[in-house]
Parts: C-alpha cells; sequence; structure tokens
C-alpha cells in the first residue's frame, strides 16, 4: 500500500506544494496576529494606507529591475548549465537593474512630494517616501537573486528564506508601530526589502556565486532584446496592476469614505495572504516545466495534472475561509463589520483567477509578449471598468464583483490566445 508520504516523495508538484503549505501556514498564522493589531492600532483608514504604500513598493519592484524576474526564471531554468550563456545572461540583468534603479531613484525622490500628495492627501509621510526612493538598486538585486533562486527550483532553500524574511519583518513592524504607530509600519514596510536580500545572501550566497561570477560581468547588453520582452510584460501585469489599484482605492475614499477603502484593502490582505500559496508554485514549478513544453498534447497534459493536484486543495481552503469568515473577521480584523460581504465574491474570484494563471504562465514561459500583452489588459480594462460602474451601485463590494466577472471573461481569453498559437504552430509545421 502506498502511503500519502511516499506519493508527495514522489511528485514535485506536491513536493513544493507540501512545503509552501508548511511555510504558508506559519506566515498565515503570524499574519493573522499582525493583521489584528494593525487592525485594532490603526483602524480602518491606516490599513487603506498601508494598501496604498504597498502597491507602491511592488510598482518600484518592478520598474529597479526593469521587470526582468520572469525572464530570469526562464533562461536560469534554460541555461543553469551554459556558463557562457549565464554570463551573457547576468551581464545584461545587472546593466538593467542599474539602469532601472537610477531612473526609479531620480523619479520618485524628486516627486515625493507630489507622490505623497497622491497616496496620502496630505505630507505627513514624505520622508518614508524620500526614503523609499533610496532603496531601489537593493528592492531591484533582491528580485534578481529570487529570481535565480526560482528559475534553479531550489524550493527548500526559497521556503527557508521566505519563511525567515517574512519572521525578521514582522518583528520589525512591530517594533516600528510600538514606537512610531503608523508611521514605523510604513518605514518597515519600505525596509522589508533589504532584509530579505540580507537573508538570501546569507542562505543562498554560495550558490549563487557559482552561478554569478562577479568578475566576468560589464556594462553589456548582449540579452537586451530577449528581457526588454518581460520588461514590457511585466509594466503591464505589475506596474499597471498597482496603479489602478491605487486609483480604485482613491476613488472609493472619494466616492463612499476611507472607510470602506479600509475593507477593500483588509479583503485584498487576506485574499493575498492565501493566495501567495501559489506564486512560489509558478515560478518553482509551472515556468521551468511550460518552458520545456512545445506540443499542445503535452501541454494539455500537464495543465490538468496541475489542476487535479492543486484545484481541489486550494477549494478546499477557500471553502473553509468563506464557512469561517465571521471568526476570521472577529479575530483579525474586530469591528470591521463592512468586510463580510466581500468574501465571496473575492473567493469566487480567486479560484478562478488561480486556473487562469497556471495557464496564462505558459505566455512567460514562451515569451509570448504580444499574446500577453493583449489579454492582460483586456483583464485590467475590464477590472477597472466593471470597478467604476459596481463600485457606485454596491460600494467596496462592488470591486469585488468586478474581480470576479473579470477573471471569468479572462479564462476564456487566455484559453482563446493558447489554443490560437498551438494551432498556428501547428500549421506552420505541415507547411
Amino acid at each position: 500500500m502506498i502511503s500519502f508520504k511516499g506519493i508527495i516523495k514522489n511528485n514535485l508538484l506536491l513536493k513544493i506544494t507540501s512545503l509552501n503549505a508548511v511555510v504558508i501556514t506559519v506566515r498565515l498564522i503570524i499574519s493573522l496576529a499582525i493583521q489584528r493589531i494593525l487592525a485594532v492600532t490603526v483602524g480602518e483608514i491606516g490599513i487603506a494606507k498601508i494598501g496604498q504604500l504597498r502597491n507602491l513598493v511592488q510598482i518600484i519592484t518592478s520598474s529597479s529591475s526593469l521587470g526582468t524576474f520572469n525572464g530570469v526564471v526562464k533562461y536560469i531554468s534554460e541555461f543553469k548549465e551554459n556558463d557562457q550563456q549565464l554570463k551573457e545572461l547576468f551581464t545584461t540583468i545587472f546593466a538593467f537593474v542599474f539602469i532601472g534603479s537610477v531612473i526609479t531613484s531620480f523619479v520618485f525622490f524628486f516627486n515625493a512630494s507630489w507622490i505623497t500628495i497622491e497616496l496620502f492627501g496630505n505630507l505627513d509621510y514624505v520622508n518614508i517616501i524620500k526614503c523609499l526612493a533610496l532603496l531601489p538598486v537593493f528592492i531591484g538585486i533582491n528580485r534578481i537573486f529570487q529570481g535565480v533562486i526560482n528559475g534553479l527550483s531550489e524550493y527548500k532553500k526559497y521556503a527557508k528564506i521566505d519563511l525567515l524574511s517574512y519572521v525578521l519583518s514582522a518583528i520589525l513592524l512591530l517594533i516600528c508601530l510600538y514606537y512610531y504607530s503608523l508611521e514605523g509600519v510604513l518605514f518597515s514596510i519600505v525596509v522589508t526589502p533589504i532584509i530579505q536580500l540580507s537573508i538570501i545572501i546569507y542562505v543562498f550566497g554560495s550558490i549563487l556565486k557559482k552561478y554569478i561570477k562577479v568578475n566576468d560581468l560589464g556594462f553589456k547588453i548582449p540579452f537586451a532584446r530577449e528581457l526588454l520582452a518581460f520588461t514590457l510584460m511585466s509594466f503591464i501585469s505589475t506596474v499597471l496592476l498597482n496603479y489602478i489599484e491605487l486609483d480604485i482605492r482613491t476613488m472609493i475614499t472619494n466616492k463612499i469614505n476611507i472607510n470602506e477603502a479600509g475593507y477593500w484593502t483588509a479583503m485584498n490582505f487576506i485574499s493575498k495572504n492565501y493566495m501567495v500559496f501559489s506564486s512560489g508554485l509558478f515560478t518553482l514549478y509551472v515556468i521551468p516545466k511550460f518552458a520545456r513544453i512545445y506540443e499542445a498534447d503535452t501541454f494539455k497534459k500537464e495543465v490538468l495534472y496541475i489542476y487535479k493536484t492543486i484545484l481541489p486543495l486550494f477549494g478546499l481552503g477557500m471553502l473553509l475561509v468563506y464557512l469561517l469568515r465571521a471568526l476570521v473577521i472577529e479575530i483579525v480584523y474586530p469591528n470591521f463589520l463592512g468586510l463580510e460581504p466581500l468574501f465571496k465574491w473575492q473567493l469566487l474570484g480567486d479560484f478562478v483567477r488561480l486556473a487562469t494563471l497556471v495557464i496564462s504562465h505558459q505566455f512567460l514561459a514562451k515569451k509570448m509578449v504580444k499574446s500577453f500583452i493583449i489579454t492582460e489588459l483586456i483583464s485590467l480594462g475590464l477590472f477597472y471598468f466593471l470597478s467604476k460602474t459596481l463600485v457606485v451601485l454596491y460600494g467596496a463590494e462592488g470591486v469585488v464583483m468586478a474581480h470576479f466577472y473579470r477573471y471569468i471573461i479572462y479564462f476564456g481569453v487566455v484559453v482563446a490566445a493558447i489554443w490560437i498559437n498551438f494551432s498556428t504552430q501547428k500549421n506552420t509545421q505541415k507547411e
């Protein structure tokens, strides 16, 4: 009789999933405790402001490395045995980080006052934004190193780094909250990438030295054309998405009130805590796997295999979250009375989102830039305009309704795009 432990041992996807589950469970416990503390101490208004800053940090994370993270994952998985290709790849990547970091720092530092007013409505936190403007080079290097770990599928070290970084960041946040209230929390969010970078160097430094030979690097960009495609895709998926979230939060604040914006931000925090379970899966397994698949039948089998492995687990977890939503609110966000109606639509949307993200990573694995951009613009456009329409009718609940409707349509669009791509390849081969 085959044991459950034996099944996991012989299945890479389940190995990554089970290890991720342990890490995410610990992270979730810590996150729930911190979110409760923040909810009690800074309230809905503070939660909304934290959401604004997190979106800004995500934009800088992409711009500081010129969006090359997924390119690093793809090409490391393909060229990890080819020293010459790795040399050219890292020479280009670090040139991109230098360019992206300098531009990002310049733009954010000299526009700090305007950005602060746009995000928070006043200049109370302008020093936080100026501090953030000095860190893009660290953020960019941290992002590249994360890409190397994912490209090598070092899922055990990834889990160790992820958990250790999260624990230390949580401790810093609590210390800053105790001494400096909301401003301290915002500062801790800004410096978190430096903590992550330090942990990566400590845990993964010896392997990084093996693949990144600093003495061989120069200010050249032999991989520029290949990586610029990922830059463009990252701009659409990360920068534009976070800008839209910033705009929607501001819209909720202006059209309803900042408390409603806080409810939606709280729902997003809960969503991101369980969706983070899937993020490592995509970069550690899906992209490297899809990068080596060239036939439609093989791709279809792999997608069905991933679906059968993770969707039931994910669906069960989401069902439990929904059934226990009142308890979750009571434990994590006491007195956030407008949060409960958001759960149904957010969870439904996230389930469809996971199914969609699995197949849409084919665009990244195969560098299908045109397909990626068209489908992503459709997705973001749907979310933005549906949110604008539904928020007037349903308040913050309208935004999570838009989230669900968007992914239902987006799933069909992505399936059609990939089917067309494989059909075109088949017809080309026949000719």
